[in-house]
């Protein structure tokens, strides 16, 4: 039996919706075909708004009944949708895994002339760079979240700004392998007064909270994730004053 689908998305000469290019290729994807209408000027966009009594644009109907957008669509087809204010994990496993790719790249390029065990340093350090980024494209939004848990920062909230460029510059010089009295102490200052104040938050006084260590914007939950940045950037620290004193 024949899979039908109806599609009304906007397609003017200055704007295309890409919520109506991605509704189509789902539609086809799942063996639809599609009668494709295009709302060509913004009178058109509005007055098809007001007939089907909706806000937004592209809506999908299958069967005769309306499914919605392009969110809804994909509930439609069992796609597993992250509404607003949901928490996730997604943001922190990308940065970890393209960090552990990075530094098994970085052993590809020296000919693993520094030995294997480089790998976790690099790993480290590469992280702190990656997630210095994260909270430098809003330094603003992460500051604010920052103070609902670092106790530094509750005391002297010019710490909440400078944190991300302490953490940046940690990072960048532990990977270089160079400046070693800049960068250990650092790490040390930031990550044991991090992992202190995550501890003290989130497994003392039980606080339910936004972390803050991938930027302000995200719904990442503050715990063991937090907790495992600031350690990591004590163990890298530590391991860094082992191999000087050795």
């Amino acid at each position: 039996m024949e899979k039908k689908a109806i599609l009304h998305r906007m397609v003017m000469s200055s704007h295309t919706c890409p919520y109506g290019l991605k509704s189509l290729y789902l539609l086809k994807k799942y063996g639809y075909q599609v009668e494709d209408n295009h709302l060509n000027t913004r009178e058109e966009t509005d007055a098809f708004k007001e007939k089907y009594q909706v806000e937004t644009t592209p809506q999908t109907f299958i069967n005769g009944e309306r499914i919605g957008g392009y969110t809804e669509l994909k509930k439609h087809f069992g796609y597993s949708v992250l509404e607003k204010g949901d928490t996730t994990y997604k943001p922190v496993t990308a940065i970890f895994s393209v960090a552990a790719l990075l530094s098994i790249a970085v052993g590809f390029l020296t000919n693993w002339s520094l030995g294997y065990i480089m790998i976790i340093p690099h790993f480290i350090s590469i992280s702190m760079v990656l997630l210095a980024l994260m909270k430098l494209r809003d330094v603003e939004g992460f500051s604010t979240m920052f103070l609902n848990y670092d106790v530094l920062a509750k005391k002297w909230v010019p710490y909440g700004y400078i944190y991300p460029y302490a953490e940046l510059t940690a990072g960048l010089l532990m990977f270089a392998g160079v400046f070693a009295q800049i960068s250990i102490p650092i790490a040390l200052f930031i990550g044991g007064i991090g992992a202190w104040s995550v501890y003290k938050a989130v497994y003392i006084e039980k606080r339910e909270l936004k972390c803050a260590c991938v930027g302000g914007d995200t719904n990442v939950p503050l715990g063991f994730v937090s907790l495992t940045e600031n350690l990591m950037m004590l163990g890298m620290a530590i391991w860094m004053l082992v191999m000087i004193a050795v």
